[in-house]
């Protein structure tokens, strides 16, 4: 089984990265790593010797949802994953979240499982904020989940095709878009406890981003049926068109 894994970076930590990706590397032994780099300006990333580093170089911001679409597209192995570029999610629970695909289509990290291992919060705003967020979707979702938007999650490639003409947004609100058409579509899908370390230089704006998902949510709670029965209405781009 081939794993390529995508990791979407918008002004990252190189040095991080780097050693990110060498125990990545290390550990999973992932056939591909797909670094996506959003409008890195006078910056360059290299890894001299990685003959399975892929980095492609984007002028402009993305956003993490259409980042790592495009480089699911790019990727053909058996599974596609991805995981935050800070580093956030430790190798090891890649891993674990990768395995998980032995019994299911699509494998989603979870920072609230009860197994999970929190090694640094977030903010209690950020906290609070994500609480609510995950209650909500679970009133208004047919998709139960204790975690929507943890950002390691994995997927075959036969599901990837399944899901990917129904995705349209291309930032935060990917995730709970991505889990969301996959139980819509059949799929069967698991939380994976994993390890988890907040990194205090995330580039996410609280305010704009809570918004974002409320619409998404209530979107993907209209979009639901059409989705499960392939008679949704296409009135924007997908994204795999971008």
């Amino acid at each position: 089984m081939t794993v390529g894994l995508v990791l979407p970076a918008y002004e990252p930590d190189t040095g991080k990265l780097r050693s990110y990706v060498d125990a990545l590397l290390d550990v999973l032994q992932p056939a591909v790593v797909r670094i996506e780099l959003d409008a890195p300006g006078g910056s360059s990333l290299s890894f001299p010797g990685r003959d399975a580093v892929e980095v492609n170089v984007v002028g402009e911001r993305r956003g993490k949802g259409l980042a790592i679409t495009q480089g699911f597209e790019s990727v053909d192995t058996d599974v596609l994953a991805f995981a935050d570029a800070d580093g956030s999610t430790p190798a090891d629970s890649i891993t674990d979240v990768v395995g998980a695909l032995d019994d299911a289509d699509l494998a989603a990290g979870s920072r609230r499982h009860p197994e999970s291992r929190i090694q640094t919060h977030q903010s209690v705003l950020r906290r609070k904020l994500g609480d609510a967020f995950a209650w909500g979707s679970r009133a208004l979702l047919p998709v139960s989940l204790s975690d929507y938007q943890c950002g390691a999650k994995a997927l075959t490639q036969e599901a990837w095709q399944a899901v990917r003409d129904y995705l349209y947004e291309p930032g935060f609100a990917w995730d709970v878009e991505l889990v969301t058409v996959a139980d819509a579509r059949g799929l069967q899908l698991t939380e994976v406890p994993v390890a988890w370390e907040d990194d205090p230089r995330s580039t996410v704006n609280t305010r704009e981003t809570v918004q974002e998902l409320a619409r998404t949510v209530f979107s993907l709670r209209r979009r639901y049926p059409s989705i499960a029965d392939g008679t949704e209405h296409r009135s924007r781009t997908r994204l795999v068109e971008r």
